[in-house]
Formats: structure tokens, sequence, C-alpha cells
């Protein structure tokens, strides 16, 4: 390769390179034409090649190719940082904020059967209970056999519930966990239940999941009086109606004996709690049968306990003036605005004392 060659070919390396570095999109593909059109100066190189001599040709095809590699290179590298800027802006020139606008919504609020259940936490956690759970699918024998209702009894009708491949079932009514308390636990004990029950109703009334609180007290030397005193407290206080007129009325239920409907004083007429001459069926209650006992290891001979039970929507629906069922459970939240409570106004115990 001779002298002049190679001085050309530093001369277009040191010229071309920096100028391509330095350029936009419109000068580059001027330099582009420039050093590698048809009429570029380093085609012009190239072409030159087939006047010189076998030797001399190896040589400088070899530099040539060498600064045609190096200004390609270079050409794409700037190409893709230019194409890269141009796409960067169009983005930001383009951008579309695809993202739904908040809407003008009130804030959230607590559930009714909610409250009602934060009320009823408060008022009997101030009465020494401790507030259990368990499961919602139990087995037969926590559910029916345990609390004195074997498969024959015709008790079962009335609880007709869901049954699953394995022989367990939906449970239809918390009394499972009294019965796992008395299994675990040794007396005294005092316990409410609340949680979700099953049964295959469905009606303004009734629905096939509900929410119950059952509450158990097991000790020596309890009576019906102590029932009384008990539920008598607790529905004055929930209801905030200081002398409400409570009754037991006897009935039957095969886990307690005696067994004791529970009925609070009301007005028929305008629906008001407390008042009037007329009676409503509220829950149900007894004395904890032997069975039961005995069936938990428990001597019924030395300890005695009473239970009661009631529904918590039928609770909320009494206090709240809700006439359908259904609607707890129709996530409408119009309902929810209008029967619903701050969260930031917890239920505290002097509500209802």
């Amino acid at each position: 390769m001779t002298n002049m060659l190679a001085d050309e070919l530093n001369n277009i390396r040191q010229g071309a390179l920096p100028a391509i570095a330095a350029a936009d999109a419109a000068s580059l593909e001027e330099l582009r034409v420039s050093l590698m059109g048809k009429t570029g100066s380093v085609t012009q190189l190239l072409k030159s090649l087939g006047t010189m001599e076998a030797e001399a040709r190896k040589a400088a095809g070899a530099e040539i190719n060498q600064l045609k590699t190096e200004i390609t290179e270079c050409l794409a590298a700037r190409r893709a940082v230019l194409d890269a800027a141009a796409l960067e802006a169009r983005l930001a020139a383009e951008r579309l904020d695809v993202t739904q606008p908040p809407r003008p919504e009130p804030a959230g609020a607590i559930h009714p059967l909610s409250r009602t259940m934060e009320e009823i936490a408060a008022i009997f956690s101030a009465m020494g209970f401790a507030i259990k759970d368990g499961p919602d699918i139990e087995s037969d024998w926590h559910n029916f056999s345990a609390l004195n209702i074997p498969g024959h009894h015709p008790a079962r009708a009335m609880m007709d519930t869901f049954y699953l491949t394995g022989g367990e079932v939906l449970r239809t009514h918390t009394s499972p966990v009294q019965i796992r308390t008395l299994l675990n636990e040794q007396p005294p004990i005092r316990i409410i239940v609340p949680g979700r029950t099953f049964r295959s109703d469905h009606d303004a009334t009734h629905s096939p999941m509900f929410h119950q609180c059952e509450g158990l007290v097991v000790g020596e030397g309890i009576t019906l009086g102590h029932l009384k005193g008990c539920l008598t407290d607790f529905l004055s206080a929930y209801f905030d109606v200081p002398s409400l007129p409570v009754r037991l009325r006897s009935s039957y239920f095969p886990f307690t004996e005696p067994s004791m409907e529970v009925d609070i004083g009301w007005n028929k007429k305008t629906g008001e709690i407390g008042g009037g001459t007329d009676w409503l069926e509220i829950g149900g209650s007894g004395m904890v049968h032997p069975n039961v006992l005995a069936n938990c290891g428990i001597d019924p001979r030395q300890y005695q306990g009473f239970a009661f039970g009631v529904g918590l929507e039928r609770l909320t629906m009494l206090k709240h003036g809700i006439a359908d069922l259904r609607l707890f459970y129709e996530s409408d939240v119009r309902w929810l605005r209008h029967y619903g409570f701050s969260p930031l106004a917890p239920a505290t115990l002097h509500e209802g004392f």
C-alpha cells in the first residue's frame, strides 16, 4: 500500500468518525451517501483497487475494508442513538392516560352485620366471655351426634344442610365450637361463638348462609336464673333499652334440658323494641343437656351449664329496621350507605349500656 493511499485513508477516518458521532438524522444520511454511496469516497477507493498490482491490491483492500467496517459500525451506532431519541420523543408527545379517572365515591362503610358482631363482642367481653371460632366444615359427630342428635333424630330435618361426599357437613349452627371447647378445656367455661352457618333455606327471612352467635357457660351451681340474667343484660345492652322485658318460654331442643325460647317485649303495631304488650321471639336457650356434657368427658353430676343462640341477621334487622334478609348479601352500595357505619367510629361498650 502506498503512502498516498495510507494518508487518504487516515484523512477519511479522522474526518468521518467524529462527524458521524455528532451528526443529526439529516446530516447522518448525507454523510453515509458521501462516504458509502456510489460516488462516495470509500466506494471510489474500492474501485481503484482494480488498477493496482496483485500484491498491492491485497494489502490496500484489507485497509480499505477495515475503514469501511469502522464507518459502517459507526453509522449504525449513531442511527440507533438517534432512533431511540426519536422514539422517546414520540412516546412523550403521544402519551395517553388510559386509566379510568377516580369516581367521586364517598368513603366506605361498615356493614351493619359486622357492626352487630362488634357490639356483641364488646358486650360479652365486658361480661367475662371469651370469643371462640371454628371451621365451617364439620364432622357429623361434632355437628349432630355430640349434641344429642343421633342419626334417627327428627331434629335433623329442621337443620337440613349441605352434605359433602366425605361425610362432612357445612355446620348448621356454631354449636360444634362449643363441643370442641368442652373437649379441650375444663370448667369453668364462659364463651361466645359468632360465625357463619349454613342451611338449605332461602326466602325473605332465611338465607342458605347466615350468621349466629351462641353462648356457653359451664361451671358448678349454674341455674336458669343465671341464664335469664345473662340474656337480660345482653339484650338490654344491645337494644339500648335498660328496662327491656325478657321472658323465657318452655320449648324443646335436643341439646338442652330444660329448653327455653327467649322473648322480648315489643309493640307489634309500631315495631318498637321494649314498648307495648306484645312478645317477640329472639332466640333459643336452655340448660346444657347432661348427655352433651357426658359426650365431652365432663361429669354432669358435678357441672351444669346453660347455652343460648341468636341469629345475628335477625338482631340486626330488628335493631335497624331492615325488612328483607336478602338485602344483606346483594352488595348494593346504596343500601350500605344508608345502613352502614363509619369505619372511624367502632362499636364501644358505652353505646350498649
